[in-house]
């Protein structure tokens, strides 16, 4: 087959561009990435050959090799894995097939220093691109296992790429890179020297399983025995020692990040590091990472969440979900269990009772963490509150055997103080006297709830109220229901009534106010009959004329239209309209209704004062046109 030359997806082109114009300081990674890949695919082999024992591939001696020319001035990583068919090396290094790229671009040049776009790297398996950060070209030669033919593919880095067949290409892949200059005071280091690769690989994939190999540099002439010439046998350059099988004292922290760094492709060091050894009946180890920041496709459905599963320190699977639940799914980690099958498969997993056994056990340990967190460290529990708390409060509708656990490390906003969060037990232990419920209201932001005619009562008698605004929020306080015996009640759904109990005078001015009102609330039901169920006076209002209300049973708004964004029809349900009998406007119309027998312009303002109470809570007009024009009906007879 011809060589046919292609042009690089324009996702791709950027990201080529940003990676070799200064994106990052340091240009080491590009090696680090490249045998990180190289160890994937020879993973994926020896799956793949367990899986398929007919499969026509080597598996004796897999292993990743560095080869360096001074002269040529080129590196090579090469290894004896899984490798590509032409179709995939088009597909994976021809383009960037995923969702978030554009995200993730954007995220790549709004990064404010070195730091913060190394951290970047990897997310997208971009990995091969940080090669051309040190090449001026690179050229890939790979066949995949079992079949006879390879490809290889070139390009500068720039518009387009090569891609050609070849007939004779061994087992796996090998990366050329054709260095560029070493430019010490733009951190481009001269990679040829051997000390350098040692130092790199040390550094960052000491701990990885397979053999990393270089062939050391030939003695010069008259340097000890031999001339030179002699066949040089190629050294290991890294221990690959399972961290988790070691001790504590064994392994220090930077160990330990570096592990957490490839298995995440997060490269900046974790908020925790969690050990976790079981022994007895079913014996198993873990290391398990909590990360310091959320990544930015934490909410996606394309996002890979679990960790990685080893039997008897052989790699068995990525991204095993099984071990963990999906409200942890920002964890990441190696379980390395002794009693497993090599051949395991997903299916087999979610059935496996020793693996409901580690997840459940995992999954307390990690609680137990953040409960720590909370008691002896508060930054890292903010820290680990602000990016993850939002994924965690899911577990309150999915995992109630953890239910109390997972409560107790929550925080909430809360009318208590403005940059404080607090815990349900914090807010009980504040209740006032006499107060048996634990007040909630649920929104878009801060300002809009703290805002809410639905809050003004409380805010008069100073009753504090938790301000929630994730959109998990309006589900999970119908699930939990109650805590430590106090229910949690929202204060935009039933009736409220916070006068003090034995009150006869507030009793009997209600009274008086229903008398008053009764025909007006009657007249004002009929008119907006297609809207509301009832109309009633309000003991939550202080200020504002009105505000609608939910049945104490009813769906909200807000969690209506989550169901329909996720395609279920549910019916619309009519809300409440609560007046202030206080209000100039509440009486004035009261008083016009007495006195008036053609009642039409009142019937626009009971919809004009309705339509005015869903925009206070956020909502929208259900005919916005109409309402402009009452409104500006309105505002012409005043001027």
């Amino acid at each position: 087959m011809p060589t046919e030359t292609f042009e690089f997806q324009v996702e791709a082109r950027q990201l080529l561009q940003l990676m070799i114009h200064s994106v990052y300081s340091n240009k080491d990674v590009f090696l680090r990435e490249l045998v990180s890949n190289a160890s994937d695919a020879l993973d994926k082999l020896r799956l793949e050959k367990l899986r398929d024992d007919a499969l026509d591939a080597d598996v004796s001696d897999l292993h990743i090799e560095i080869d360096v020319d001074k002269e040529a001035r080129t590196l090579t990583v090469r290894d004896n894995g899984i490798g590509m068919s032409y179709d995939e090396v088009g597909k994976l290094i021809g383009t960037i097939a995923n969702s978030g790229t554009a995200t993730f671009l954007q995220e790549l040049k709004e990064a404010k220093d070195a730091a913060g776009a190394e951290g970047l790297i990897g997310q997208f398996g971009v990995g091969f691109y940080s090669g051309f950060m040190a090449a001026d070209e690179v050229t890939l030669v790979t066949r995949r296992a079992g079949e006879s033919q390879g490809t290889r593919w070139t390009s500068r880095g720039e518009a387009t790429y090569t891609l050609e067949t070849v007939t004779e290409a061994p087992q796996g892949t090998s990366v050329t890179l054709h260095l560029k200059p070493a430019d010490p005071e733009n951190q481009l280091h001269d990679y040829t020297s051997p000390w350098k690769i040692r130092e790199i690989v040390k550094r960052y994939s000491d701990f990885i399983t397979w053999p990393i190999r270089m062939v050391p540099e030939a003695a010069a002439p008259g340097d000890g025995d031999g001339d030179g010439d002699t066949a040089r046998e190629p050294e290991t350059l890294n221990s690959m020692k399972a961290l988790w099988a070691r001790s504590r004292d064994e392994v220090s922290d930077d160990e330990y990040h570096e592990l957490y760094k490839h298995i995440s492709h997060d490269w900046r060091e974790p908020l925790e590091t969690i050990r976790l050894q079981a022994e007895g009946t079913f014996e198993y180890q873990a290391l398990l990472f909590v990360p310091s920041h959320a990544p930015h496709d934490l909410f996606t459905r394309d996002f890979k969440r679990g960790v990685q599963l080893y039997v008897k320190r052989v790699f068995i699977m990525d991204d095993c979900e099984a071990l963990l639940p999906p409200y942890l799914r920002f964890v990441k980690g190696v379980v390395d269990a002794a009693d497993l099958s090599l051949n395991v498969s997903r299916e087999i997993l979610q059935q496996d009772r020793h693996i409901r056994m580690m997840q459940r056990r995992l999954t307390k340990k990690v609680l137990s963490t953040v409960k720590e967190f909370m008691t002896k460290d508060t930054d890292r529990y903010a820290t680990f509150w602000r990016e993850f708390g939002t994924v965690v409060k899911e577990g309150l509708l999915t995992d109630t055997e953890n239910r109390d656990a997972i409560l107790a490390v929550s925080s909430f906003a809360t009318t208590h103080a403005d940059d404080e969060p607090t815990t349900l037990a914090q807010y009980v232990e504040r209740m006032k006297d006499g107060q048996d419920d634990i007040y909630y209201i649920t929104g878009e932001s801060r300002q809009s709830i703290e805002n809410s005619p639905h809050m003004e009562a409380f805010r008069d008698k100073g009753i504090e109220v938790l301000l929630l605004t994730d959109p998990v929020d309006e589900v999970w306080v119908d699930a939990v229901g109650e805590y430590e015996g106090k229910q949690l009640r929202s204060v935009t759904k039933g009736e409220i009534d916070l006068a003090a109990e034995g009150d006869e005078k507030a009793g009997e001015e209600r009274e008086k106010q229903a008398e008053d009102y009764a025909a007006l609330l009657g007249w004002m039901r009929e008119q907006l009959d297609d809207d509301i169920k009832e109309v009633r006076l309000s003991a939550r209002l202080t200020v504002s004329a009105a505000c609608v209300v939910s049945d104490a049973h009813d769906l909200t708004p807000a969690l209506e239209n989550m169901y329909r964004a996720m395609g279920q029809e549910v019916p619309r349900t009519k809300r409440i309209l609560e007046l202030n009998p206080g209000h100039p406007l509440v009486k004035g119309l009261n008083q016009a209704y007495k006195e008036r027998e053609d009642r039409t312009e009142l019937a626009e303002s009971a919809d004009l004062l309705h339509t005015l109470a869903v925009l206070a809570e956020g909502g929208q007009p259900k005919d916005p046109a109409r309402f402009v024009k009452l409104v500006a009906d309105r505002l012409e007879r005043t001027l």
